[in-house]
């Protein structure tokens, strides 16, 4: 499910929820049909586009495909896709507090692609990262950071500076980093959609591959 979607969602559920003292708190779905909350962890996949899947079927994104590595190696993890298109690093920090109202163990954190597409200076980036896995961390919620690169256009010096940011981050809160997110994905023409930005389904399964290891590591198996 889209994170637009989850917000429609998640107002109409507020709504019905003001009627009782005892109404359930309204969470975003899983990528699956979901199996008792309390007898499934929860890892939230935080970013973009990339991590929404923009352009491919819900259950293709990398997320849902994720999910079903995980219960395929026999980890019943509920997978939350919380990806929204055209975010930059400020907006994923503006709506961190919504995101945490699906109870996260673990946390997938991909988001700056578009701060870089847009020239956004550095500072800002690696401020708002530093801020969110600040808060994240402080709940005791596990996080992979996943990490970007810039585009050439805005020339080698603000490319060295941008990918500078995750490394930084990870080892200032001694997180697991994935270097570069889309390793062995990015300017591969067969694994991307026409615009060359946005991973095909085959892509986002080469995305699962890079990161599985880690992300097992991370959940503690």
């Amino acid at each position: 499910m889209t994170m637009k979607r989850l917000l429609a969602t998640l107002i109409v559920l507020f709504a019905v929820g003001c009627s009782g003292p005892n109404s359930p708190a309204a969470t975003p779905q899983a990528t699956t049909e979901p199996t008792p909350a309390a007898s499934q962890p929860r890892l939230v996949a935080l970013g973009d586009s990339l991590t929404e899947g923009l352009g491919v079927e819900p259950d293709m994104a990398y997320p849902a495909q994720l999910e079903r590595r995980l219960q395929e190696a026999g980890l019943n993890w509920k997978v939350v896709n919380a990806g929204l298109s055209g975010e930059t690093s400020s907006g994923l920090r503006s709506r961190l507090d919504w995101v945490l109202k699906t109870k996260p163990d673990a946390v997938i954190l991909v988001t700056g692609a578009n701060d870089g597409l847009r020239g956004v200076d550095p500072a800002v980036t690696e401020a708002n990262l530093d801020a969110i896995v600040t808060q994240l961390k402080s709940q005791n919620i596990k996080v992979l950071l996943g990490g970007m690169k810039a585009p050439p256009n805005f020339g080698e010096d603000y490319a060295g500076k941008f990918e500078g940011v995750y490394q930084r981050v990870a080892d200032k809160h001694s997180v697991p980093l994935v270097p570069f997110f889309l390793e062995g994905v990015a300017r591969v023409p067969e694994l991307n959609q026409d615009d060359g930005k946005h991973p095909t389904a085959e892509g986002y399964t080469k995305v699962v591959d890079l990161i599985f290891p880690q992300v097992k590591s991370l959940l503690g198996v």
